[in-house]
């Protein structure tokens, strides 16, 4: 029975989100580290948390205008299946981002302001998780077809995004993946104990229902030539991410032992699919260093803790953050303060400012021993750092492993360079307001376009790729645009 609301809601309950397992349980295993159940009863409490503002700034906080006051009303009165209805109008897939999203709707929350936020993030992930369990999300083909193909190249969320908008607006489209399963990041990036993969393969069965068609194992451009695909295809979309680890500029980083992030990670999320993993790497009895504050750095360290590291020091270049916003971070920006990761939650050091000198071989035998760095003191201009005062030059940490996850640069390659798709400055593809690059019917979209960033604006990249591809093809289109907020979220 429909309950009745109170605008007050937030008086009588508490901001409670859905839980993690104890660290200790956690780390034993590459389980996810969510509390495997959650009442119905307490998310509908926390739908009624918000407060039905005049002006919903957490829509405004979320890249893809996510319908937030609607299902969280929608949930507290125990309309699960409508409230996923709300949810898939601007979101192809919510549990994508509801397990893996840092959240800036809830940062733009009005309680936020003196209050805690709505658990907005886990009332989404709620209303996907019961969409599931209740059969209610099946497939959706379209009613009749255009005639019209379109290849998209690249299958995590951007390119899954707008794969799924143009089969539905009628188009055949062919997704191709270099890897031997479709997901990209979402498959072989997050770990598995963040986001476990039967979530993909869900979504993947859904949308090959719907007459998708995916071709994976086939790098195009190397395993497929480019121009036979633009050949066979009425419209092509890139989304190929953004790979190219950003370089740590200091000596040592040819040593053994020296990874990036997105070689590291992958070989464990392959083991855990039963694939084989090349390279063979593993943090298992060693000293671990993990370059990168960030939440792929967040990933290296708590996956390091499961395959038994001996020990863990994470290093971030910047001081660390307050726990309160600064005077220059108001309401309701994405709030820059410092908050423990699930990945320190489960132990390991955490060191600020400091500054990584060199990566140093101490017994000649071309591996890595030692990170040298100097502990030091910045000062900022325009939120850049500008100038340091060194506190400590010689900080010496043990090194067996050194896992960078200091960002990336672009995509890590280009397989239509010879039909005029070009790069920006910042390494990504170039591309016009209607997200095309320079070459005739071939679009780019997610972080192969912008830049690394949030899961939840590769969604809405692709959707809105989608958006212009169709009015490329057809002239016109009726896909819905993503929110084109002028605020694009943290790490573009």
């Amino acid at each position: 029975m429909p309950r009745e609301h109170h605008p007050d809601g937030y008086r009588k309950h508490p901001r409670r989100p859905i839980g993690k397992r104890s660290a200790t349980e956690r780390t034993a295993d590459f389980r996810e580290i969510w509390a495997p159940e959650w009442s119905p009863e307490a998310l509908q409490n926390q739908g009624e948390r918000c407060v039905d503002c005049g002006v919903p700034t957490c829509m405004s906080g979320c890249p893809i205008g996510n319908r937030i006051p609607e299902w969280n009303d929608l949930v507290h009165r125990s309309d699960w299946k409508e409230a996923l209805e709300q949810l898939h109008a601007t979101n192809n897939f919510p549990e994508f981002t509801g397990y893996t999203c840092p959240a800036p709707c809830e940062d733009a929350c009005v309680l936020a302001v003196n209050d805690d936020a709505v658990a907005i993030k886990s009332i989404e992930r709620a209303i996907v998780d019961k969409g599931w369990e209740e059969g209610w999300i099946q497939p959706e083909p379209p009613a009749e077809r255009t005639g019209f193909q379109v290849a998209v190249v690249g299958s995590g969320p951007a390119g899954l995004a707008a794969a799924q908008q143009l089969n539905r607006a009628g188009h055949r489209v062919t997704v191709y993946e270099r890897d031997e399963a479709i997901g990209g990041l979402m498959t072989y990036g997050i770990p598995d104990f963040k986001f476990a993969k039967r979530r993909v393969e869900q979504r993947v069965d859904q949308l090959g229902r719907e007459g998708i068609r995916f071709v994976v194992d086939t790098e195009v451009g190397a395993d497929l030539p480019a121009e036979q695909v633009r050949a066979g295809h009425d419209a092509v979309c890139l989304a190929l991410g953004a790979q190219e680890p950003r370089t740590l500029p200091v000596p040592g980083t040819d040593l053994d032992g020296v990874l990036p992030a997105m070689e590291f990670l992958p070989q464990e999320n392959r083991r855990q699919q039963g694939q084989a993993a090349p390279g063979g790497t593993t943090a298992a009895h060693k000293n671990v260093v993990v370059l990168g504050g960030g939440s792929t750095g967040a990933d290296c360290v708590a996956t390091a803790h499961r395959q038994g590291a001996k020990q863990v020091v994470q290093i971030g270049i910047n001081e660390r953050g307050s726990t309160e916003r600064a005077a220059d971070n108001p309401w309701p920006e994405a709030a820059q303060v410092y908050t423990k990761t699930y990945a320190q939650e489960e132990g390991g050091a955490e060191e600020f400012a400091v500054n990584t000198q060199a990566l140093v071989d101490l017994d000649d035998d071309g591996r890595v021993d030692e990170l040298q760095a100097e502990r030091v003191e910045w000062t900022y201009e325009d939120g850049r750092r500008a100038d340091k005062t060194v506190l400590d030059p010689e900080l010496q940490i043990p090194a067996d492993l050194v896992l960078v996850a200091i960002g990336f640069t672009g995509p890590d390659s280009n397989p239509f360079a010879s039909s005029g798709v070009a790069r920006a400055d910042d390494g990504t593809f170039a591309t016009d307001d209607r997200l095309m690059t320079d070459a005739e019917g071939i679009f780019a979209a997610g972080d192969a376009r912008m830049g690394a960033s949030l899961v939840v604006w590769a969604i809405g990249e692709g959707r809105d790729a989608a958006r212009q591809v169709d009015r490329y093809l057809t002239g016109n289109t009726e896909l819905p645009a993503s929110l084109q907020t002028s605020n694009p979220p943290l790490g573009r």
